[in-house]
């Protein structure tokens, strides 16, 4: 950030425009008597100006508005060309008051006659101020749009998430129904097939919503998926001149933490090193587990020692100074332009949050690798069990399946009939409400919570009506569950999020039925 001081502390980089070397010390013994920290450069021409503009990189340009070749103006045009933001003082002694006025209009910032240079120093510190209070807005503004698309992306990821889940329960569905028939090995091993590929769709469709809304909250991560939601991220951001590699030694590990945070965290990571390869090189994401040690952990971290997971990011890039792996998680400390300094030290945290601890390992020239060491804790029990199929089996229980999608309606009663139930199927609300009237009542209700002509919530309390008090199991979107306000009493209801495996739909029919 610039400053009175200058950028990240150091002393200022003035430039000054002109051609009398005399009057050019003038100048800056005004900033030395004033002690303003600076190193200087001056030039006389526009081939040299220009130089000076890439290769000294000023906080400030200081010019005479008359030389032999070359003008203040010029200089004045050729610096807004480049940059709109940067400080430019007119320092003359021939700047009357309109050419004054006309100068402020074209971009300087202020102008000091030659004859009072006692202003000279408080202009440049306020100009710097100044400057350094536009980039902040801007930086600010930067952060805010970048909020607001990600709301945008919110939005947009929670609604096609609910069509999404809706075209991946059928291949949940059907892929166990073919699995489980054992007469077929080729159908089973093609039922595997579909059910996994509807397995991994909700789990990126999942890591997608959760990215985009910034969710936070406790939960299993599976290796496998973290890594691969990641390079669905990183899809089309890696230049060609780039060569990614990834390498995950156990995708089916699981481990308690925020599946959410880690991806942004390796998004972050692997952003940076492709930020640091501008001419190509090679990108490489990997993983292992480690076990550590006590005396691996350094002072101000707390020692857990025992099995980690370690996810590295290492780049064949630029590399990094002494100097700035000293401040690297320093707040707001960047060594972009348009950078915030804020994403490695948010990374630091979140590896923090998980118990874990990160290590950086970079030289000028030798690239960068990145090393998060997360502790590996026994994830909460959320997967599925195996367990014996037979429990799973129906005893001839007659269920009412509601649903108004035609094939989730279809492949649900087709899976419970295969598995020992008579089911009966009817596409909506209404149509529940007449197949009672008609057949009585079942001995459980399979309804879709999601219906537009009569929603669930209202269906089951027009089934209670009827007298119904038998067990119900609602599917519903997990971003809209119902309200449990506006549920009627029951004594066996289950709510099970779309889209929904086999398996669990059949454990859960088992336990509502058990419940009524």
């Amino acid at each position: 950030m610039h400053g009175p001081q200058g950028r990240d502390a150091r002393p200022i980089r003035v430039l000054v425009v002109e051609d009398s070397r005399e009057d050019a010390e003038l100048v800056l013994v005004e900033l030395a008597d004033d002690a303003l920290p600076h190193e200087a450069r001056v030039v006389d021409d526009e081939a040299a100006y220009l130089a000076a503009l890439g290769e000294f990189a000023p906080d400030i340009v200081l010019s005479d508005l008359s030389l032999p070749g070359f003008s203040g103006r010029r200089a004045l045009e050729l610096l807004r060309q480049r940059d709109e933001d940067l400080p430019f003082i007119y320092v003359s002694a021939t700047l009357g008051e309109e050419a004054a006025i006309a100068a402020l209009r074209d971009g300087a910032t202020d102008y000091i006659l030659k004859q009072n240079p006692a202003r000279l120093a408080s202009a440049v510190r306020r100009a710097l101020a100044e400057a350094a209070e536009h980039r902040a807005n801007q930086r600010a503004e930067a952060e805010l749009i970048r909020a607001q698309r990600f709301e945008s992306l919110a939005m947009l990821a929670g609604g096609l998430s609910h069509d999404l889940r809706n075209l991946l329960q059928p291949l949940l569905l059907a892929g166990e129904s073919l699995r489980d028939r054992g007469d077929d090995p080729q159908l089973a091993r093609l039922g595997e097939l579909v059910r996994d590929c509807g397995k991994r769709g909700l789990e990126m469709v999942q890591s997608m919503l959760s990215f985009a809304r910034g969710a936070r909250r406790a939960e299993e991560v599976r290796l496998g998926a973290l890594m691969d939601a990641l390079g669905l991220l990183l899809k089309g951001s890696v230049p060609r001149a780039i060569r990614m590699q990834v390498a995950v030694d156990a995708p089916e590990l699981s481990f308690a933490g925020n599946h959410t945070e880690l991806q942004q965290c390796l998004l972050n990571l692997c952003l940076n090193a492709i930020q640091a390869m501008p001419a190509g090189g090679e990108l490489r994401i990997e993983t292992a587990q480690q076990k550590l040690e006590a005396d691996f952990f350094q002072q101000g971290e707390q020692p857990r020692p025992g099995q980690h997971l370690r996810l590295s990011v290492t780049d064949s890039g630029t590399g990094m100074s002494r100097e700035v792996l000293a401040r690297l998680f320093e707040p707001f400390f960047t060594t972009k332009e348009s950078g915030t300094g804020l994403g490695l030290l948010s990374c630091r945290r979140i590896v923090a949050s998980h118990g874990g601890v990160m290590r950086v390992d970079s030289a000028p020239g030798r690239g960068t690798r990145f090393d998060l060491y997360i502790p590996l804790q026994e994830a909460p029990d959320v997967a599925e069990a195996g367990g014996d199929s037979s429990d799973l089996e129906g005893l001839g229980e007659l269920v009412l399946v509601v649903a108004e999608a035609a094939s989730e309606l279809s492949l649900l009663t087709d899976t419970l009939d295969a598995w020992g139930y008579q089911a009966s199927a009817s596409q909506s609300g209404t149509a529940a409400l007449q197949w009672i009237g008609a057949y009585g009542l079942p001995d459980l209700v399979l309804m879709d919570a999601d219906m537009n002509l009569l929603t669930g919530v209202r269906t089951l309390a027009a089934l209670v009506e009827q007298g119904y008090d038998g067990a119900v199991v609602m599917l519903v979107r997990p971003d809209a569950p119902p309200n449990p306000d506006e549920l009627p009493p029951l004594a066996s209801l289950h709510v099970l999020d779309k889209p929904v495996t086999t398996r669990k739909l059949l454990r859960t029919l088992r336990l509502a039925l058990a419940g009524a």
